[in-house]
């Protein structure tokens, strides 16, 4: 079992360094690794328009076949890329970097946006692996590096295709989708703005926030006190108030909060079966709740009185999603370790309170 590294409960950097040591970092690659390219077992999710398309996974979506599942293999292709391009030197770097140099490459990528838009697929991981895409898109641009400006053009035809698909998308989604797993809306859109930012998608941007605001803005009195549903490794009500801090100013968003969620008490979440998939959901829901709280507190004005309590809150269910990460059980492996390095490196956390 991994140990939460001590200094984790007192993060101060920001999302331009790294709160974690190496070897930490080098236990959450090799989480990644080991299933970036493992074909099976593998959940897809996949329409079938004829027997052509009965076919394995690695003919299907070339590039992102691993992790079970495409949102897996998605979001352990951005853990490589982050970590590779955070720790350069450490020798996992240059295995992440193979793993990604045989995952992106022009072919493959055009063969994941040709499977994105095929007919009966509008539906296809939208909106959580659709997210995670561009969040993939957004590490990459991030990454000043010869190697990460090829996968990133690579990449750009199923990044396109990702933003027409939920551009096309939210303007027809009359509410949100308020549950704790794939569905949930506002954490979709808290990835997607970040990455809308860093690309400089404007038109995307301003469509992003004005979802946020129309969703969300007279949301009272989330009502915590029934989270989490026995499967759920989101936290609704946090993904809301996580996709807020985004687009308001410090002072409207601290008022905002006062009236969603006046009071936020939680109690990190136990596995009581760590072979069974769904309900190891509950220890991704520890580090997703903590970075959002993370989120939530940096999203505060400078000094407010909620700021301390957020963050000592979020290092206690943080320690408790590390301790729940074990390799050895491939039903959290494939996709805990994303979790922990977007908390462990504050991804998506502006440099200095206030929204981003």
């Amino acid at each position: 079992m991994l140990r939460m590294i001590p200094f984790l409960m007192a993060l101060s950097t920001t999302g331009s360094g790294a709160p974690m040591d190496a070897a930490l970092a080098a236990r959450m690659a090799k989480l990644a690794l080991e299933c970036v390219h493992r074909e099976y077992p593998n959940k897809i999710a996949h329409v079938l328009n004829s027997d052509a398309d009965a076919r394995p996974p690695r003919e299907l979506t070339p590039a992102f076949f691993g992790c079970y599942d495409w949102h897996s293999a998605v979001h352990g292709h951005w853990l490589l890329a982050r970590l590779a391009r955070l720790y350069p030197y450490e020798p996992f770097a240059q295995e992440a970097r193979r793993a990604l140099a045989r995952s992106l490459t022009a072919e493959k990528l055009a063969a994941e946006a040709a499977y994105l838009s095929g007919p009966g697929r509008q539906t296809f991981e939208r909106p959580y692996g659709l997210a995670w895409l561009v969040q993939l898109a957004a590490e990459l641009r991030e990454w000043d590096d010869v190697d990460a400006k090829r996968w990133l053009a690579a990449l750009q035809p199923l990044e396109d295709a990702a933003v027409a698909r939920l551009a096309a998308w939210l303007p027809k989604l009359p509410r949100p989708v308020r549950t704790g797993e794939h569905s949930n809306t506002a954490f979709a859109l808290g990835l997607a703005l970040d990455f809308a930012r860093t690309a400089g998608r404007r038109e995307f941007e301003a469509l992003l926030v004005a979802r946020i605001r129309d969703y969300f803005l007279k949301d009272t009195a989330c009502p915590l006190a029934y989270e989490p549903s026995g499967e759920d490794f989101l936290s609704p009500c946090l993904a809301e108030a996580d996709a807020v801090r985004r687009v308001l100013p410090p002072a409207e968003f601290a008022e905002w909060l006062g009236r969603f969620l006046p009071r936020i008490e939680l109690e990190p979440t136990h596995v009581t079966d760590v072979t069974d998939g769904k309900l190891y959901h509950l220890a991704g829901l520890n580090l997703s709740r903590a970075w959002m709280l993370e989120g939530i507190a940096a999203g505060l004005p400078a000094g407010h009185a909620r700021r301390a309590g957020l963050q000592k809150l979020a290092g206690r269910l943080a320690e408790a999603g590390f301790a729940a990460i074990r390799a050895e059980h491939y039903e959290g492996g494939h996709w805990l370790g994303s979790f922990a390095v977007y908390y462990a490196t504050r991804r998506g956390i502006p440099a200095a309170g206030g929204a981003r």
